[in-house]
């Protein structure tokens, strides 16, 4: 017994996990890009995720976070668009979310205020990154884009890969149904779209600040349905516009997107 005991004794302690830092799991930059023919510069944001660490899209669904950008301290900027290449769909603990693995590469459209002057480009960007656990990261960069820069195959490659749209992807029509609810309006959505290999997720995307659920998707033939509810926060007011919304269908390495949804008819 005694033998047993000092036996265990001498058996190494456990080393507790260190933490993890933003640096461990996150590295990113912003790439610089070409000036474009239209007068436009188009430049990236990179991230560089660890292995099994992901981020998140636009449209994260419950359990993500999405980027948030401010472009503040930018000189002779203009206009800035973010582009958003077709995302993944994971399942966190039961629940749907949507984002990026690896190397991801947000193009960005920049419009100088003054053509003929170079843009100096600062962000500030808050995001959230999750393996096992969650935690927010919060990035500062800054780039000058010369005036003419140079080819960068990365972001070509992001921006090939961003969703068709519409007619590119076969989508011959599409028209909604609205519901109204107790606390706000449920929407179903109906489009004449060619099936793609493997489960579709469709996410609608409103002009308006309001909780959106996770859309019921159900197909027969060419016709795919989905069904999501759209809550305001409480005391505040919702009129969705239908010319607005924006859906878009995932399924497997295949993404479509189209902004407006007509009427068919209002449900009572």
């Amino acid at each position: 017994m005694t033998r047993y005991l000092l036996a265990l004794l001498l058996l190494p302690l456990p080393v507790a996990a260190q933490p993890v830092t933003q640096a461990d799991v996150l590295q990113a930059e912003l790439r610089s890009g070409w000036r474009a023919a239209d007068g436009s510069h188009v430049a990236a944001l990179h991230l560089q995720l660890a292995p099994e660490w992901k981020t998140y899209w636009r449209a994260p669904g419950d359990a993500g976070i999405p980027p948030e950008f401010d472009w503040a301290g930018s000189e002779n900027l203009g206009q800035i668009t973010v582009h958003w290449p077709r995302p993944d769909v994971f399942d966190f603990q039961g629940m749907q979310t949507i984002g990026y693995k690896q190397d991801v590469v947000l193009p960005l459209t920049v419009t100088p205020l003054d053509p003929s002057r170079p843009v100096f480009l600062r962000t500030s960007v808050s995001m959230g990154v999750c393996k096992d656990i969650c935690m927010p990261a919060s990035l500062t960069l800054s780039a000058d884009l010369a005036d003419q820069g140079a080819p960068d195959a990365l972001i070509s490659a992001a921006l090939a890969d961003q969703p068709k749209v519409g007619l590119a992807a076969g989508l011959t029509a599409i028209f909604c149904d609205l519901t109204p609810l107790k606390d706000g309006t449920r929407v179903t959505a109906r489009l004449m779209l060619p099936a793609e290999i493997g489960a579709e997720t469709v996410v609608m995307e409103p002009d308006a600040p309001v909780w959106v659920s996770d859309s019921m998707v159900s197909r027969e033939g060419a016709v795919l349905t989905a069904i999501a509810d759209m809550v305001p926060s409480p005391g505040t007011d919702f009129t969705l516009d239908p010319a607005s919304l924006r859906l878009t269908v995932l399924a497997g390495d295949q993404a479509m997107e189209v902004t407006g949804c007509p009427l068919r008819q209002a449900s009572r």
